[in-house]
C-alpha cells in the first residue's frame, strides 16, 4: 500500500451536527442560552459562539466546553475545541439577539452599502425596528426592515 494511508490512519471528520446536539442538549438547561454559530473544520477545530438573553460569561463558556468534550473520545477523535460568546463587536445573527438589544444603538449596512445607525425599538422573528433622530432639516424616522433584507447589523458601543 505505498502512496496510500491505511484507512485506519485516517482522520475522523466530527460530525456537525452531532456537535450542535450536544450544545443543544446542554443549553437546554438554561432557557436564557442559545447557539448563535458552529463551525467544525475538516481538520477537527469546532467553534461554538453562544449568546444569552442576560449575557454570557466565562462560566458559562466552561461549562459548555466540558459538556461537549465529556461526550466525545478523544482516542477516536482528534478535535480543537472553542467556545466563547458572541462578543459585544459581532454582528447580530439571530432574532432573538435583536430583542436583547432592544433600546440600544444599532448600526445597519444594507446590501447596498447605504448605513442606517439608530435606536433598536422592536425586533420580532421576522423584522425589526430602528428610530433615527431627526435633525432641524430631517424629520425623526423609524425604519422597519426584515432581517433577510439586510448585510449585517451590529450594537454600536457607548463610552
Amino acid at each position: 500500500m505505498r502512496g496510500r494511508e491505511s484507512p485506519s490512519l485516517l482522520p475522523i471528520m466530527i460530525d456537525k451536527l452531532h456537535i450542535l446536539e450536544i450544545v443543544d442538549n446542554e443549553l437546554s438547561k438554561s432557557e436564557d442560552k442559545f447557539v448563535v454559530g458552529l463551525k467544525v473544520t475538516s481538520d477537527n477545530r469546532i467553534f461554538v459562539d453562544i449568546d444569552g438573553d442576560n449575557g454570557i460569561n466565562i462560566d458559562d463558556c466552561i461549562a459548555l466546553s466540558r459538556a461537549v468534550e465529556s461526550q466525545l473520545d478523544r482516542e477516536t477523535e482528534d478535535f480543537e475545541l472553542n467556545v466563547s460568546s458572541a462578543g459585544a463587536d459581532s454582528p447580530l445573527k439571530m432574532p432573538r439577539q435583536y430583542r436583547r438589544h432592544i433600546g440600544r444603538e444599532l448600526a445597519v449596512v444594507m446590501p447596498d452599502g447605504e448605513r442606517l445607525q439608530g435606536e433598536l425599538t422592536e425586533a420580532d422573528d421576522t423584522h425589526f425596528v430602528i428610530h433615527i433622530k431627526g435633525t432641524k432639516k430631517v424629520p425623526p424616522e423609524d425604519h422597519r426592515i426584515a432581517y433577510r433584507d439586510i448585510k449585517s447589523a451590529q450594537v454600536v458601543l457607548q463610552f
